[in-house]
């Protein structure tokens, strides 16, 4: 696997991110959304990265700076045609090291709470992240979870 900093020009990147969006819209109320579409992704804030084997791409995953000491994490996915080959897991090592190189402190994210994000809030459990209460801009939400770690 080849993770690479990304533009979000190329075509699968672009049917990527539009699955990611259409995937929240199916498990989450329009209000309880905070997916990022393309040009939120493009903001200078937000490091964006794509995941590869040969030419298939097989996920992506993002990363926001709140401020010097704290990123979120945002837009981890994983092709339909790539799940549970461990691409989420390559991935989120990937931006928790991106994280402690940058210096920051913290790493938080929010995720939804229904069943479908379950998987994902495992994960997350796995490598450390606790949950927590809304942080950023976020505020309470009964669709949604918030976790962070300290690194």
């Amino acid at each position: 696997m080849n993770i690479i900093v990304d533009d979000l020009t190329g075509s699968a990147v672009v049917s990527l991110i539009g699955e990611h969006l259409q995937g929240m819209e199916l498990h989450s109320p329009p209000e309880s959304i905070h997916a990022l579409g393309l040009d939120e992704l493009k903001k200078p804030e937000i490091t964006f990265w794509t995941i590869w084997e040969g030419e298939q791409l097989m996920g992506c995953g993002a990363l926001k700076e709140l401020d010097s000491q704290h990123g979120e994490l945002k837009s981890m996915r994983t092709s339909s045609a790539h799940l549970r080959k461990g691409v989420a897991q390559a991935m989120l090592e990937h931006i928790i090291t991106e994280a402690r190189e940058r210096g920051y402190s913290r790493l938080s994210l929010e995720t939804g709470s229904m069943e479908a994000f379950i998987p994902a809030r495992k994960l997350y459990e796995k490598y450390g992240f606790v949950y927590c209460p809304p942080f950023g801009n976020y505020s309470e939400d009964l669709n949604s979870v918030f976790m962070t770690m300290e690194l």
